[in-house]
């Protein structure tokens, strides 16, 4: 019931974006504003939050763990991107296209303010080493995907990889295992960063779904299999191997998030950055995988019985 009224609350978000942005409130560069704002301030915020929480119990060996785990998921997710688009017959152009989707879901928009939500900032601690190889492969597999003609650059490389979101996420680790004293007016002030993640990120991602045609959506039969596999299939499968290894309910929890949730958006900026073919076929995956996910989320939690 948690996360299905989670899941409400980020669904009446989400339309009050596409609300503001038909009757053009939200104007486009408005929208790329506040997309930055999450992206540089508020989720970043929202990670720093988890190491200044008092109530934070985690071991270093814990976090160590969680690790593996998460090179585990995704070394998954990788194999899981070749076989796929194979196996339903996509043809090869947009190959590239599926097997960035299937890797990258939406952690930072969506399910980093669900994990706070529902399991406190102690979760965004097991969540941040998904979200530092996240960022490592999008910067790398997914441009070299989704941009065939792009000459790979070591240097512009790390500097994208190494973003604000990354060292949000080393310095939140690295403040909590070393305990470090935080003055209350900076908890404080992060705090109240932090609580702008969820409204702006899910307005964003309405309104970006504001020039999107519903019939257009409904009856690409490749991306309806596609959403089904990675929004309902994977997760399952996943989430019961994750619970026979025997880690915590929280552990397990934080994986079904970070598998459950929707094609994330950057893969979008991505191949429009690109200029690649298949630029509306991923701003379609985005689209449809997210308001899927208003149903299949919950469903595999009820699934699961996490």
């Amino acid at each position: 019931m948690l996360l299905l009224k989670q899941m409400i609350i980020l669904f009446l978000l989400m339309a009050t974006g596409y609300i503001l942005k038909k009757i053009n409130i939200i104007s486009p560069a408005g929208e790329k504003t506040m997309s930055g704002i999450v992206v540089n301030i508020a989720n970043p915020a929202l990670v720093l939050s988890a190491a200044i929480n008092p109530e934070s119990t985690i071991a270093g060996r814990e976090l160590l763990v969680t690790m593996l785990l998460a090179l585990a998921v995704y070394f998954v997710l990788l194999i899981l991107a070749f076989l796929f688009p194979r196996i339903i017959r996509v043809p090869a152009p947009s190959r590239g296209a599926y097997s960035v989707m299937m890797v990258f879901s939406n952690i930072g928009f969506m399910g980093f303010p669900l994990l706070s939500a529902m399991y406190g900032p102690e979760a965004l601690l097991y969540a941040s080493p998904f979200m530092i190889i996240y960022n490592i492969l999008i910067y790398t597999y997914a441009i070299a995907l989704m941009d065939r003609g792009h000459k790979w650059d070591l240097k512009y490389t790390l500097s994208r990889i190494f973003n604000v979101g990354v060292i949000a996420c080393i310095l939140t680790i690295v403040l909590y295992l070393a305990r470090l004293p935080v003055p209350e007016v900076i908890e404080t002030t992060i705090g109240h960063m932090s609580a702008l993640t969820a409204p702006l990120s899910m307005m964003v991602i309405g309104a970006s779904m504001s020039n999107m045609h519903i019939r257009e959506l409904l009856t690409d039969a490749g991306l309806i299999v596609f959403c089904i596999a990675k929004l309902l299939i994977i997760p399952v499968i996943g989430v019961f191997c994750i619970k026979s290894l025997g880690f915590s309910p929280m552990m397990t929890g934080v994986c079904l998030i970070m598998l459950g949730t929707p094609v994330g958006s950057m893969t979008a900026m991505i191949a429009g950055q690109a200029d690649s073919p298949d630029y509306p076929l991923v701003a379609r995956g985005v689209a449809l995988s997210t308001v899927l996910s208003v149903a299949t989320l919950p469903a595999v939690f009820m699934i699961t019985g996490i």
